[in-house]
């Protein structure tokens, strides 16, 4: 008797909880409702030094990817990709009046983690950076974040502009007679340059042949090879790969891995590229810096 008694509790106390979990009042038990869902997603930009800093030479601001993936009453879950880097991201949100301010964290394990505090202005995420190692050179920086959706597209290519690796270079002596008999001598440094090739060949909507490919630079070949990862999202732990993509305005860097994510016609490309890549040579230019 006792047997059937226990029996028929625990059928009553199940049919209880699934009831509850139809009506919506405890389905998420212990845990907190996720508000502000709309801020899910990616918020991308520049990140931009404090105050009138003046960039040096050819150094360009790195492209930011705050993703905000959770958002409760008390915590906030997400991750930043920025200079080749993911980084977990966990800490809160502060609603002051109509205003919204997120404070959050990156774990510190890594001597560039640091804060993220932002708030929400129209459509645009605007706030600092600090850094959790006091002794950082790269201090407070400042970035103003747009949501953007990540949509692939085979047809997408790089505005023309010049595009060189000031990252690699080498020196050109160069003898000048002057007027007195004597010789002068200077030394000329000479950087990578792509030709204007990559902007007309795109290895991801049509299967390239070898002569297309055969007379090309070295750069030529690994900025048409890079630009169809590029196209997938994918983030270049290479600062001289990050500077040809990072100031465009289509590239979305998400994710470390998108080899699953390259079509058949991208696949066979890239081997192709990659053979070319390997003897061919790079042309240099002086360039005024």
């Amino acid at each position: 008797m006792k047997k059937i008694v226990l029996i028929c509790s625990i059928v009553m106390l199940m049919c209880a909880c699934r009831d509850k979990n139809k009506s919506g009042t405890n389905t998420n038990p212990g845990g907190q409702d996720e508000i502000h869902k709309d801020l899910y997603g990616f918020w991308v930009g520049d990140f931009l030094f404090e105050g009138d800093y003046v960039y040096e030479g050819n150094e360009r601001p790195a492209k930011i990817n705050i993703v905000i993936k959770k958002i409760t009453k008390n915590e906030v879950i997400g991750q930043s990709i920025v200079g080749g880097k993911k980084r977990i991201l966990i800490g809160k949100v502060f609603e002051e009046g109509d205003k919204l301010r997120f404070v959050m964290d990156e774990s510190g394990s890594l001597k560039t983690d640091g804060r993220y505090e932002f708030e929400l202005k129209g459509d645009t995420l605007i706030g600092v950076w600090n850094g959790f190692k006091k002794d950082d050179q790269m201090g407070k920086m400042q970035y103003k974040l747009l949501k953007k959706a990540f949509v692939y597209n085979p047809n997408l290519m790089l505005p023309k502009t010049d595009y060189i690796d000031w990252s690699t270079s080498r020196d050109q002596t160069r003898l000048d007679t002057l007027d007195d008999g004597k010789v002068d001598t200077s030394v000329m440094v000479l950087f990578r340059s792509a030709s204007p090739q990559i902007f007309e060949i795109n290895a991801s909507n049509t299967l390239l042949k070898a002569a297309q490919l055969k007379n090309l630079r070295k750069l030529d070949l690994q900025i048409i090879k890079n630009t169809v990862f590029a196209r997938h999202g994918y983030f270049f732990k290479k600062s001289s790969i990050r500077d040809f993509f990072d100031p465009v305005e289509w590239y979305i860097p998400i994710s470390n891995d998108v080899g699953k994510e390259l079509t058949p016609i991208e696949q066979a490309n890239i081997k192709l590229l990659q053979r070319y890549e390997k003897y061919a040579e790079d042309n240099y230019d002086a360039f005024g810096r």
